[in-house]
């Protein structure tokens, strides 16, 4: 399932059994803001990518994946961003919820980076050490603002 916006809606969907469970869209834009919901590992048909191994009581036992887990999060972005027209350059603000700190740190700048394509992101980025996440094998989520048209405000 690829994202998709219904005709005349605000709102963005991957089709995903957790929206509906959950109740919730991927993306809503208001006014030339677009609000991205945490993404995550997963591929268009909600498959985890890189899924980190579990121990016995359900918990990651492995952090390596963290990087793919990242790639693919800000593919997913990048994905639902263009159904509005905008792209990761249109990113004022994002928040990465990580499971280890020492693995996220170890990634995060090289994939930062190559996902906005500049040694030098120009969005807000937090990042929030977290318990636990949506999929137990997920390393990370990271959700984001974009204002469509910002990287035309950031050449001027």
């Amino acid at each position: 399932m690829a994202a998709s916006r219904p005709d005349g809606q605000k709102t963005a969907y991957w089709g995903v059994p957790w929206e509906e469970g959950y109740g919730y869209p991927q993306a809503r834009q208001v006014g030339n803001e677009v609000y991205v919901s945490g993404q995550f590992n997963h591929d268009e048909d909600g498959n985890l990518v890189a899924p980190a191994p579990l121990d016995g009581k359900g918990k990651p036992r492995d952090f390596s994946a963290m990087g793919e887990q990242m790639r693919t999060a800000y593919a997913n972005i990048a994905k639902l961003l263009a159904l509005y027209g905008a792209t990761l350059e249109d990113v004022v603000e994002e928040t990465l919820y990580v499971l280890d700190m020492d693995a996220a740190f170890a990634v995060v700048g090289s994939v930062r980076k190559a996902a906005y394509g500049t040694e030098r992101p120009q969005c807000a980025s937090n990042i929030i050490g977290v318990s636990r996440l949506a999929q137990r094998p997920q390393l990370v989520e990271i959700a984001c603002k974009a204002v469509i048209g910002a990287q035309a405000d950031q050449a001027r």
